[in-house]
């Protein structure tokens, strides 16, 4: 293990840190060590020193993965930061400057999650969002069984809406310093499947794998594409 970096995957809004069990399952099978981060979903300047302070505390070179929301938290970590060696998108958005997750979702037609959402007020301020249980499954992944998008939408972790309408603090976005990769669906339903090609072109992506028809939730249906990606990325 010690002679690979360290992946560290970060979970997007809706979903937690066991989203990414089949990756984890597969890259421990190869003996790459693997970090699942609990992601705060409270503030996209707080998620990202989070990130920052775990991949810290790993004190070796590291992979950075993000789903979804993720994509803007790890895009913010690894700005500046030494230590990570390459960034792979899963479904995730992949920010500039100034660019939020709310407005970068309306760039190309095809996103439902907005009627999909509850809104819930915090005690800290403004309200939570979280996908409602009757549409969870069609809208975020209608590609994996129902007990399981079930037991998925009963431990789905809520964002807040300023994290989701924050812009992208840092100058530098990491993607254009740091190698990236980028794996998506054609029938996501958060991210739509032009706004994650406009991503990967933008970044220059060295490698690029769209799957058909397939969910919002990758890591989930389709965890051998998602750790080809990420062996991809170790092996540059």
């Amino acid at each position: 293990m010690s002679e690979n970096p360290v992946v560290v995957l970060v979970h997007g809004a809706f979903a937690e840190s066991a989203s990414w069990n089949g990756v984890v399952e597969r890259l421990r099978a190869q003996s790459i060590e693997t970090v699942a981060v609990a992601n705060p979903l409270r503030s996209l300047e707080g998620d990202a020193q989070y990130v920052r302070d775990v991949i810290a505390g790993i004190g070796r070179p590291v992979v950075l993965v993000g789903h979804s929301y993720g994509g803007m938290v790890i895009t913010e970590a690894a700005a500046g930061n030494d230590a990570v060696k390459a960034l792979v998108y899963v479904c995730a958005f992949a920010p500039d400057q100034g660019e939020t997750a709310f407005e970068l979702s309306l760039k190309f037609p095809g996103s439902t999650l907005g009627g999909a959402l509850n809104a819930y007020p915090v005690a800290t301020g403004g309200n939570e969002l979280a996908i409602r249980s009757d549409v969870f499954r069609q809208q975020f992944c209608a590609d994996v069984p129902d007990d399981q998008a079930a037991l998925m939408a009963a431990t789905q972790r809520p964002v807040t809406e300023a994290a989701l309408t924050t812009g992208l603090p840092t100058a530098t976005p990491a993607w254009r310093t740091i190698p990236s990769w980028f794996v998506f669906s054609d029938l996501d339903l958060n991210i739509p499947v032009a706004l994650h090609r406009f991503f990967a072109e933008r970044s220059g992506a060295k490698d690029t794998r769209e799957i058909a028809g397939a969910s919002h939730a990758l890591s989930v249906s389709q965890p051998e594409a998602v750790t080809a990606t990420i062996l991809d990325a170790l092996g540059s």
